[in-house]
């Protein structure tokens, strides 16, 4: 018997899945942190964060409408042989309005009704685009946690896009050190923590095939390292550097890697 069953789709196409998560976890986090009005004022403050959630939500369908191989489907939606988009990928484009219209009443301070009541709509439709996307990744094996699938889902987007959306916050004020980034490395902390709770559980629904492979222990050690290990201790030690962006790009970067490692593995032994 082989060590391990090979995954049904490549490095790229997973690390682009991951990235999508982040850039709809970031924008549902920024929309949420608008509507409540606690997220920092300043025009670029909202901007930046919603262009690089746009890049990471927009590498998947750029790719797949150019052809490259492995990528070609994008949410269930063949982009080369349909011009019907699936459902999945039409709530995907739709998520793209509120996000624009963000960007559109975005100022200084963030008080207008309008640019609150559409931040608003803008974390509802990314929190819907991805419980909607958790649909169609159950595993063959029906475990008893396979219904818990959405949530890790949104929690993932949740911690890696905070990653990122941290990032975008120290980035334009290097030396920030204010009580309210404070919240967010508590809040992030708090966040891999329900993350790993959540991901050992699911993992309980396979630990039979992971333990008859010892390579498949050695792989998930090291994307819980990368996941959980390194972006929180980089976050601990923000307040401790002079420059705390390279911490926090560190912590955002082993979160991508962690996460598609951990995913790879998860399908390989479910059996999707």
């Amino acid at each position: 018997m082989p060590d391990e069953i090979s995954p049904p789709t490549g490095w790229a196409a997973t690390v682009l899945r991951v990235l999508a998560v982040c850039g709809y976890g970031m924008w549902m986090l920024l929309g949420l942190g608008l509507a409540l009005g606690v997220y920092s004022n300043g025009r670029g403050e909202s901007l930046v964060p919603l262009l690089v959630g746009a890049v990471f939500a927009s590498l998947g369908p750029l790719l797949a409408s150019v052809g490259v191989p492995e990528l070609r489907d994008w949410r269930g939606w063949r982009l080369d042989s349909s011009l019907r988009p699936s459902r999945e990928a039409l709530l995907a484009m739709l998520t793209y309005l509120p996000m624009l219209g963000v960007a559109a009443l975005a100022r200084g301070d963030n008080d207008f009704w309008a640019t609150r009541l559409v931040s608003a709509v803008l974390a509802a439709c990314s929190f819907a685009c991805l419980v909607y996307a958790a649909r169609g990744q159950r595993p063959r094996r029906r475990g008893g946690l396979a219904g818990q699938l959405p949530v890790d889902r949104v929690i993932t987007a949740c911690y890696g896009g905070g990653l990122w959306l941290l990032l975008c916050v120290v980035s334009q004020d290097p030396l920030v050190r204010t009580g309210t980034t404070r919240m967010w490395i508590i809040g992030l902390l708090l966040l891999a923590l329900l993350l790993g709770l959540a991901e050992g559980m699911r993992w309980q629904s396979v630990a039979g095939p992971v333990r008859s492979a010892p390579r498949r222990w050695q792989r998930r050690f090291m994307a819980a390292v990368l996941t959980y290990a390194v972006p929180c201790l980089g976050l601990l030690l923000t307040h401790y550097w002079a420059d705390a962006r390279w911490l926090v790009l560190l912590a955002a970067l082993c979160c991508v890697v962690g996460r598609s490692i951990e995913l790879r593995l998860f399908e390989a032994v479910s059996g999707r």
